[in-house]
């Protein structure tokens, strides 16, 4: 649990931010005096108090001078703005700092803040409804690496709203494109799926509903069995069937080059983003 020692603020606390910290109250590991949140207007600082009931405020280094585990929500091109400067780096010598924003490397943060704790996340939508993905990345070494007690505590966290992995921190552009952007990518695949449905007579509702729980109960068998994806297409595919011949119907249109070649591009786009 956060406990005293491990009070929390959060700078930006957007849509991902309000998820986290809603996450953690539910799971019971963080009370709400014990979390901080701030905004760029006072209005939207306001809304924040009302909705999780926790200390709301516009003034960055205070919330952050008041805490030991700071958990960065601003888009990339704010944060030099908000961290690069004397005071910040005073108020958050220390302390754990973990930042979800796409392309803000650990090396860019480590200038900013040389005597902080450093951990880079990428958490996705899913969140929002306790079924999120969160990639943690850290130095293995150094000033600014962060300890196996922290990293424990950036993963239960994120637990508090799915499930949690960790990578090399060169691979988080990677991540950033299959993980943050993959739900993206998931959606057009489920709607142009629920479009054939709807060619072939079934009512728009009942197309998506259907889609969406393949999706889903397809996610399911992956993670539930172990076998590989592959495995489990053949065991659906049987000779001469609908199946093969709609698989066909996919692979003419490259859709393997396809998808993976838009992980390719968005992970460039990912890495430029800092």
């Amino acid at each position: 649990m956060l406990d005293t020692a491990r009070s929390l603020c959060v700078i930006g606390c957007g849509t991902m931010g309000e998820a986290i910290v809603g996450g953690l109250m539910r799971a019971g590991w963080l009370e709400p005096d014990r979390v901080v949140v701030t905004a760029r207007r006072a209005s939207v600082a306001e809304r924040l108090h009302e909705r999780l009931g926790v200390a709301a405020t516009t003034d960055n280094l205070a919330a952050c001078q008041g805490a030991q585990v700071v958990l960065v929500c601003l888009k990339p091109q704010r944060f030099a703005k908000i961290l690069d400067n004397d005071a910040m780096r005073e108020a958050l010598a220390g302390k754990l700092l973990i930042s979800i924003a796409a392309g803000v490397t650990l090396s860019s943060l480590a200038q900013w803040l040389p005597q902080t704790a450093l951990i880079r996340a990428m958490p996705n939508t899913p969140c929002l409804i306790g079924e999120g993905m969160t990639v943690l990345g850290r130095r293995d070494a150094g000033p600014t690496a962060a300890s196996d007690e922290q990293l424990a505590l950036a993963k239960r966290i994120f637990d508090s709203v799915g499930v949690t992995a960790e990578v090399e921190p060169k691979l988080m552009d990677a991540v950033t494109s299959l993980n943050g952007s993959g739900p993206a990518f998931v959606y057009v695949m489920l709607e142009a799926m629920a479009d054939g449905g709807v060619m072939m007579g079934l009512p728009r509702d009942v197309a998506v509903t259907i889609a969406a729980q393949v999706f889903r109960g397809a996610a399911g068998m992956v993670l539930d069995t172990d076998l590989h994806p592959a495995a489990l297409k053949d065991q659906v595919t049987t000779p001469a069937g609908c199946t093969i011949a709609g698989i066909l119907t996919m692979e003419d249109g490259r859709i393997r080059s396809v998808l993976a070649r838009t992980i390719q591009e968005a992970t460039k786009v990912a890495g430029s983003l800092g």
